[in-house]
């Protein structure tokens, strides 16, 4: 079956025959092609899901105070419900086992001034924790620390186009900037993966954004993060735990969905990613689609392919060839084309994905890619299925006496 003069027949008919053994190709490697981009593409749409969460931590549920829609325990609707310092601390003495670190969260907007140079910047107020939350990679410097919220000290942390658009080439270490009419002395650069709007903000301790209005211990957020180890149910015991507690403090009626709003990371993400393993899918069952219709079409080529060469079967019969031999010229042959097509549309496809990066990120896919075991898997499948496809009409055709097949037209 595997000798010399078996291989250099197939290499003299795939000379002769060169549209049908294209065709044949053809159809090995666009299945394949197909099956890789498509399945690729399915991973793309993961990785883009999988991004809107991975710039913050992932164990985070975020409380906003909201505007009361009923009356409570003598409260009249339409109330605003307010945040405080106490409430940090309440939290803390009552969900210790639920929680990694508790950071407030106060958000303004306003001019930055740095000698000539100004620009409006958004500036948050936060407690050393944040950076956690905020997965904040510091360039230069220093985050925020415990001693700085506790002496309400003027120091302040840019993104990195805080620095370049302020201070351009030079070094902001050390430099005071004018936040809102204070003067805060940078001690620290930071990037995001978050994008540009992420880097084009400020960190300063929260105790000093109290003081400078009115020596206020409001707070506009509350950042919770439970421990990562308590999974999923534990998200949503501390979720359900949460929002009872608070609404029972602020007295805020039980059923009242605008008085108090919480954004639970983990459940989101948990959706998003059934979501998109959903997607996944169903692009792996169009591509999964794509490899039967190209078995089905290696099996129809096969067919016609023994019904032209019945003839010169009949031939080699009658000359002395065995079933056998007969057989396993045209399954070498047919699985020496499905291999080598079927390989070149991996590859063209692989190729493909390499190339594609980012470029079709506005379609939410980012990254596209395929595992090797999982392209080489489906590669080896439709070999062996053209093995198959070949195998059936050969064994028919061989099957057949040598005076039928040297009458057939």
């Amino acid at each position: 079956m595997f000798s010399r003069d078996n291989w250099k027949e197939i290499f003299e008919t795939i000379q002769k025959n060169k549209l049908r053994t294209f065709l044949s190709g053809f159809t090995v490697a666009l299945g394949i092609l197909i099956f890789v981009v498509l399945f690729g593409f399915g991973n793309g749409l993961k990785n883009t899901f999988s991004k809107f969460f991975e710039d913050d931590a992932q164990n985070i549920i975020t409380l906003f105070p909201g505007q009361t829609s009923k009356p409570y325990k003598g409260y009249k609707s339409g109330r605003r419900i307010e945040f405080d310092n106490s409430d940090l601390e309440d939290i803390k003495t009552n969900f210790p086992i639920f929680l990694e670190y508790i950071t407030p969260r106060i958000s303004r907007n306003g001019l930055v001034k740095y000698k000539n140079e100004s620009n409006n910047y958004s500036t948050r107020a936060v407690a050393p924790s944040h950076q956690i939350a905020e997965k904040t990679i510091i360039m230069k410097g220093r985050y925020l620390n415990v001693k700085d919220v506790k002496e309400k000290s003027k120091t302040a942390v840019i993104g990195r186009l805080v620095e370049k658009d302020l201070f351009g080439a030079k070094n902001a270490m050390g430099e005071y900037i004018d936040i809102g009419g204070s003067a805060f002395k940078v001690i620290g650069v930071y990037q995001d993966e978050g994008g540009d709007d992420e880097e084009r903000r400020i960190y300063i301790p929260y105790t000093t954004r109290q003081l400078i209005e009115k020596n206020t211990d409001k707070i506009d957020q509350i950042i919770v993060a439970f421990r990562p180890e308590l999974g999923y149910a534990g998200a949503l015991a501390l979720d359900k735990g949460l929002t009872e507690f608070i609404k029972n403090k602020k007295f805020i009626n039980p059923n009242d969905q605008n008085g108090l709003y919480v954004r639970n990371v983990a459940e989101g993400l948990k959706q998003t990613q059934q979501m998109a393993f959903v997607l996944q899918m169903i692009v792996g069952f169009v591509a999964i689609g794509t490899i039967i219709a190209g078995i089905i079409g290696i099996s129809n080529i096969m067919v016609f392919v023994v019904k032209e060469r019945t003839k010169e079967l009949g031939i080699r019969k009658a000359l002395g060839a065995t079933p056998k031999a007969v057989i396993g010229t045209i399954l070498l042959e047919s699985v020496f084309i499905t291999t080598v097509f079927g390989f070149i549309g991996m590859i063209i496809g692989i190729a493909i994905l390499n190339s594609m990066g980012d470029k079709l990120k506005d379609r939410f896919i980012t990254d596209p890619y395929i595992d090797m075991p999982i392209a080489i898997g489906a590669t080896v499948l439709l070999i062996v299925f053209g093995a198959i496809a070949g195998y059936i009409p050969a064994k028919r055709a061989a099957r057949i006496k040598p005076i039928v097949a040297l009458r057939d037209e």
